[in-house]
């Protein structure tokens, strides 16, 4: 039995106040011991929320990722001031990720490529994810059944293939509620993958508003954004959006010319996610006063000059010492 749009509350703001406290704690975990394996193959990762994780990708001017680079090559910068790294690490850990499918009437010739699309994605990525699907249109479903995650493929194909295309497309309201699910999943890292044309008619959110919470929510956000078919203006303002929502939240947006590079941009985006640099640092500024910290990564070369190009988040709402439920 699918579960409908109950499941998680999105929707207009007033409906996610309690929301807050969680995304905000979600925009600092940490870990000041780490390891790979516990027993049982489970990771773990021992968690210090007074310390700022990055996940980080770094390309040359190629656009070509770049692995095994040491620590001190790395500078971190918050508000423009550096900050010490505490954490490093570089290495294919398992991930919380929600594949989010428009299926709304508008994508009905790319149904079938934005299926596959999302289940290589899956067989390309850590083995260990644990993995959710977020099917929508003028509504949204999770579509696991009475599962919040899994790992099994044979329920990922099931999955994806629950919901014909119809209707019209409330990617905003999606997109806040498939923020709010990660929290419940028990990795530290993670991640959501949407596939869409991007542009949003029904939903009762605002962009504005999902936008802030997919700062809140460290998670990095991936848009595989098809060819749009609506009027050239409203294609134009969702492209923007969507390049705006993965610049903040260290995602990539790709905006294939045909359905067949779907599949090879979805095997890149794992591909990508298993190769980023973990950083950590404890901030300088110690205020808790729920300001937003712009952040931003060098990686310099032995004569002490910017190399490589990093993407990352773009900054971070810090812990607020305001009571809960006040004004």
């Amino acid at each position: 039995m699918r579960r409908p749009s109950s499941w998680l509350t999105a929707g207009p703001a007033p409906r996610l106040l309690g929301l807050g406290v969680l995304l905000l704690v979600g925009a600092t975990w940490a870990a000041a011991q780490t390891r790979s394996q516990s027993r049982e193959g489970e990771f773990t990762l021992s968690v210090d929320v007074d310390l700022v994780v990055l996940h980080a990708t770094v390309v040359d001017k190629d656009g070509r990722r770049v692995t095994e680079l040491p620590a001190e090559r790395f500078h971190i910068y918050e508000d423009n001031v550096l900050q010490k790294l505490a954490l490093f690490r570089n290495e294919d850990v398992p991930i919380t990720v929600g594949l989010v499918l428009d299926n709304s009437a508008s994508m009905t010739d790319n149904r079938q490529e934005m299926k596959a699309g999302a289940l290589t994605f899956a067989e390309a990525s850590n083995p260990l994810d644990e993995t959710f699907v977020v099917n929508f249109n003028d509504d949204y479903y999770l579509d696991l059944g009475s599962k919040d995650f899994t790992n099994n493929t044979e329920e990922l194909k099931e999955a994806l293939g629950k919901t014909t295309t119809r209707g019209s497309t409330s990617f905003y309201d999606a997109l806040r509620a498939s923020l709010a699910h990660l929290q419940k999943g028990t990795r530290q890292k993670k991640v959501l993958l949407v596939i869409t044309d991007g542009v949003d008619n029904t939903s009762a959110s605002s962009f504005d508003t999902a936008l802030r919470e997919a700062q809140q929510a460290e998670a990095a956000v991936y848009v595989v954004a098809l060819p749009c078919t609506d009027p050239k203006r409203d294609c134009r303002r969702a492209r923007r959006e969507i390049r705006k929502l993965v610049q903040v939240t260290g995602g990539v947006a790709y905006f294939p010319t045909s359905l067949e590079q779907v599949q090879s941009l979805c095997k890149q985006i794992a591909h990508e996610i298993r190769s980023q640099y973990v950083l950590g640092y404890y901030p300088s500024n110690r205020a808790r006063d729920g300001s937003f910290r712009s952040l931003r990564v060098e990686v310099l070369s032995a004569k002490g000059q910017p190399r490589y190009f990093v993407r990352t988040r773009s900054g971070y709402y810090a812990e607020s010492q305001q009571p809960a439920g006040s004004q």
